[in-house]
């Protein structure tokens, strides 16, 4: 079988066209806080025997064919022209270069890459900063592939700090899927007992897919100091902000609450919204606000190579292998605001039924169907709607749970955020080492950032302190 390293031309899957159409421009960011100073000798060298090689599409273009279908053509790559090296004015403080940073990344943000050239950019900031010497900003489009094909790319350029010649691990989910698979065993030896969950998620499966069906089309949700309804917001400034949290702390209350990760993070970032809507307009704690969150579809526990990746066969297979589920965000009451806890247990219940329901491939059938019947323009200008008439977009993805280095510089911190989509608050989440770290994209001029993220850490720490004490 013909490798894909030596094809000159490959069809763009739907969901790449989706996200480089004329509604959609989309772009995943990620971002390397470096230890120490930056050398930047060797730049071109790693971008021509490390980077390029990981896969054809970043020596590639999108154009239309004959037969007017698109596909990546290969081109003549020239690394220099997709490096950046910003200069900042010379100043002796931190907090300056900090802000300088800010507002650069607000800059590129916005910034469209020309399609005449191979989709991607990288920056390297040489200048320090609270969290590091340096920063290196991967700037690809997310026509190349989702945040799973593309953060696999970026991590098989990267070795592990203590010892190189190990491989990068990541948390395991094994545990988990263990019990499930004991579970489903049980239960298959009584189909009297799935009966129940069967027909359950069967009317859940309904219910969410009339709702993300009429979210595209007709229900939008309230206008509130997190959606301002405005149009083409994407094409508006926005600015990052970052917090950090301890990876043993979200364990305590998991602990204590019996529940899952990802249902402590989920309640503490349900809840910091609703007290930022609250403290922004008192009444906005009951409006109707609905979280779209980012699924990888693939049916996985951690990171495949860029080699098993690119084989068809494999289940790790490259591209853009993404769903989306639509979440109401709990509403802010005074039991609520008295027991914060209710909002982790909320979210607990929240992801509990959506698990049960077999929304998430309706919507991918559907798509896929509007695909072939009215093509990708259409379905992106489906998934912009949905989008816009929500209130926040949420995914997250797992990092390494080692140290990092790049061509021996060690890897402080680690994060991502997408551009390209109409919502005013996008909030993302990435593991590293024992550290969770959530980057928040929003709108300037509209969100007061630095409140939002306040109420972001106010929630957890919140949280924190009824989980201890209970």
């Amino acid at each position: 079988m013909e490798s894909f390293y030596e094809e000159v031309e490959q069809p763009v899957s739907p969901p790449g066209q989706y996200f480089n159409s004329s509604v959609i421009c989309s772009y995943v960011f990620g971002f390397l806080e470096i230890a120490v100073p930056i050398d930047d000798s060797q730049a071109i060298t790693l971008i021509k025997d490390v980077f390029l090689p990981i896969n054809p599409r970043f020596s590639s273009i999108m154009v239309t064919s004959k037969d007017g279908k698109k596909i990546w053509k290969r081109v003549e790559v020239k690394p220099e022209e997709h490096l950046k090296f910003p200069k900042f004015p010379e100043n002796p403080s931190i907090e300056f270069y900090d802000q300088y940073l800010s507002d650069y990344v607000s800059m590129i943000l916005t910034e469209k890459t020309p399609q005449n050239k191979p989709l991607w950019e990288i920056h390297v900031i040489k200048y320090p900063t609270t969290n590091g010497k340096g920063t290196l900003i991967f700037k690809l489009h997310h026509a190349l592939g989702d945040g799973y094909s593309l953060m696999g790319a970026l991590l098989s350029c990267l070795q592990r700090a203590d010892d190189p010649s190990l491989p990068l691990s990541f948390p395991s989910k094994t545990p988990a899927a263990a019990k499930a698979s004991e579970s489903s065993g049980n239960a298959k030896k009584c189909m009297l007992k799935r009966l129940p969950s069967i027909v359950s998620s069967f009317f859940y499966s309904l219910s969410d897919s009339g709702w993300s069906i009429m979210k595209a089309r007709i229900l939008k949700d309230d206008k509130t100091p997190i959606r301002s309804g405005f149009e083409a917001c994407e094409l508006k400034p926005f600015t990052l902000s970052n917090m950090s949290l301890s990876l043993d702390d979200i364990k305590g209350i998991k602990s204590k609450l019996g529940v899952t990760i990802n249902d402590v993070v989920t309640g503490m970032i349900f809840y910091g919204v609703r007290l930022y809507m609250q403290e922004m307009k008192k009444k906005s704690k009951r409006a109707e606000s609905t979280a779209v969150v980012m699924l990888n579809t693939r049916n996985i526990g951690g990171y495949r190579s860029v080699k098993e990746m690119l084989n068809p066969d494999s289940k790790g297979v490259w591209g853009n292998q993404i769903s989306f589920l639509q979440v109401s965000i709990p509403k802010l009451s005074e039991g609520r605001i008295s027991n914060p806890l209710e909002f982790v247990k909320e979210a607990h219940k929240l992801i509990k039924r959506k698990r049960r329901s077999f929304s998430v491939y309706v919507i991918g059938f559907i798509l896929a169907l509007e695909m072939k019947l009215r093509g990708p323009e259409a379905v992106a200008k489906n998934i912009y709607n949905t989008l816009e008439n929500s209130s926040v977009v949420v995914s997250n993805l797992m990092g390494p749970v080692e140290k990092m280095a790049l061509a021996n510089h060690p890897v402080n911190g680690l994060y991502f955020t997408m551009t390209g989509l109409p919502e005013n608050v996008n909030i993302t989440i990435m593991s590293y080492v024992n550290t969770l770290r959530i980057t928040m994209r929003t709108m300037k001029g509209f969100i007061d950032e630095q409140k939002f993220k306040n109420c972001m850490e106010k929630a957890f720490e919140v949280i924190f302190k009824a989980a201890m004490e209970t």
